[in-house]
């Protein structure tokens, strides 16, 4: 048998995250609601209705 050991309390993570990358996941994420909810009409039968696809341009990374 293995041994028993305690249990640690939670540890918090900070990180740091610049404006343009917090507004680029948050286009991606927008972007994978549409797309999920297109999916879950497609499964329950119901023809999709077409969105606008947003357009974003990646700044390269330094």
């Amino acid at each position: 048998m293995g041994t028993v050991q305690a249990a640690r309390p939670a540890q918090t993570l900070y990180v740091t995250i610049r404006r343009d990358e917090l507004r680029q996941l948050k286009e991606e994420r927008d972007l994978l609601k549409q797309e999920l909810a297109q999916l879950r009409q497609l499964t329950q039968g119901h023809p999709p209705q077409p969105q606008p696809l947003p357009v974003t341009q990646r700044a390269p990374h330094a």
